[in-house]
C-alpha cells in the first residue's frame, strides 16, 4: 500500500539541505538555552514531527533548507532512510523535552497553589509514603515517624 505523496519521505536527500536545517536546529537548541524560553521547544518539535512524517514538505526550516539555502550551496545525495530515522530520534527527544518543560511549569503552579492555598504538601506526602515503605530510613526524621511530635505546643 502506497502512502499518499504528502507522507512520503525523499529518497535520496540533499546532504546539504540536511545539513542546514541541523545548523537551524543548532539555532534553535542554543537560543532555548540561552534564554530559558520554553515555547523555542514547540516549533523545534513541531518540525521534527514534520520532517520525519514529509520530509521538509511541512517542515519551515525544511522548506529554507531546500528551496533557499541548498541550491545555492550545492547538492550531494546519500540515502533517505537514515535522515528520516535521525529526524525520528530528533522528534521524540524534542517532543518530550517540550511534555516536560509544560508539564514542569504546570505542576509547579499545581503544587505551589496546594502548599499555599491548602497547606497540602506534595513533597512532604511523597517523603511520608517513601518513609513507610522504607525507602528514607526512620532516623532520617525521627518527628515524621512520630505524629505526636508536631501535635505538641512549642
Amino acid at each position: 500500500m502506497a502512502l499518499p505523496r504528502l507522507l512520503r519521505f525523499p529518497n535520496p536527500v540533499n546532504e546539504v539541505a540536511a545539513r542546514v536545517v541541523a545548523g537551524g536546529v543548532v539555532a534553535m537548541a542554543i537560543a532555548f538555552l540561552v534564554t530559558g524560553q520554553g515555547w523555542i521547544l514547540v516549533p523545534l518539535a513541531y518540525g521534527f514531527v514534520a520532517r520525519v512524517l514529509t520530509g521538509p514538505r511541512l517542515s519551515p526550516l525544511g522548506q529554507f533548507a531546500t528551496r533557499v539555502a541548498a541550491p545555492r550551496l550545492g547538492t550531494k545525495r546519500v540515502p533517505g532512510p537514515p535522515k528520516r530515522f535521525a529526524q525520528g530520534i530528533g522528534a521524540v527527544v524534542t517532543v518530550a523535552a517540550a511534555l516536560a518543560w509544560w508539564a514542569g511549569a504546570s505542576a509547579l503552579v499545581v503544587a505551589a497553589t496546594l502548599e499555599s492555598v491548602f497547606a497540602y504538601c506534595i513533597g512532604c506526602r511523597a517523603f511520608a509514603a517513601l518513609m513507610r515503605v522504607g525507602v528514607i530510613p526512620p532516623d532520617v526524621c525521627e518527628a515524621c515517624n512520630d505524629l505526636r511530635l508536631q501535635l505538641r505546643p512549642r
